[in-house]
């Protein structure tokens, strides 16, 4: 399981353990979320051959449950496997847990490389709760049901002091972030951390009613974690 850097300004190894590499190297299969971003991140991940000869098959959202077994059949004939999402940690809210599932059920053995988190590493800087926390991934798009998912888990979080870890497809994050603002009580903390590891990193945590008062933050496509807490 290969993590991969979430933004692509620095080089890999910024933020990824060197041995990493001596890893990535081994590996002539890969089974990854997206041909074409996998093969720009091996590039600059020093893979030690030439792109062309490895081999790529995608997991991912159009992949059928009957396909994933064919997607197994090079390691159970004997060779190491890599799989990378796009982004961030495969498996952890980015394809890859069936495959792992699948290898577990077969006793082969699947191995976690360190990497960055988006989410982990959006707690850690947040303030916030990181005891008790859930990632809850994307709330329902249409405003209706948003607001009540919004308001069901701001209960979640003043009840329990649980934080509330949530995702949006970046061009969605001004109108996720103005529903937050316009949904939730005073006091609730609300934690925005966009472009994480980048140099554009932001990263802020602000009452609803501190919110309301600053200027608010560009998050227009930018790749971001929302976190509500106590």
């Amino acid at each position: 399981m290969i993590p991969c850097p979430i933004g692509d300004t620095h080089p890999p190894y910024d933020v990824l353990p060197i041995k990493n590499r001596d890893i990535i190297q081994s590996l002539d299969y890969f089974i990854v979320e997206n041909t074409r971003s996998a093969r720009r991140f091996l590039s600059r991940a020093e893979v030690g051959k030439p792109i062309d000869t490895l081999t790529f098959a995608e997991l991912n959202e159009h992949t059928k449950a009957q396909e994933l077994e064919e997607l197994l059949k090079p390691i159970l004939e004997g060779n190491n496997a890599g799989m990378i999402s796009e982004a961030g940690l495969p498996g952890v809210a980015d394809p890859g847990a069936d495959i792992a599932a699948l290898c577990h059920r077969h006793g082969i053995r699947v191995v976690p490389m360190v990497g960055p988190s988006s989410m982990m590493l959006a707690l850690m800087a947040s303030g916030q709760n990181g005891q008790s926390f859930a990632f809850n991934g994307y709330l329902p798009i249409k405003p209706p049901e948003r607001k009540k998912a919004i308001r069901s888990f701001e209960k979640r979080a003043i009840t329990e002091n649980q934080s509330q870890l949530f995702i949006e497809a970046p061009y969605r994050n001004v109108k996720l972030f103005e529903e937050f603002i316009a949904t939730m009580l005073d006091e609730t903390r609300l934690t925005v951390a966009a472009d994480i590891l980048e140099p554009s990193e932001y990263i802020k945590t602000l009452s609803i009613r501190e919110w309301r008062k600053c200027v608010k933050p560009d998050l227009h496509k930018r790749p971001a974690i929302f976190i509500i807490g106590k």
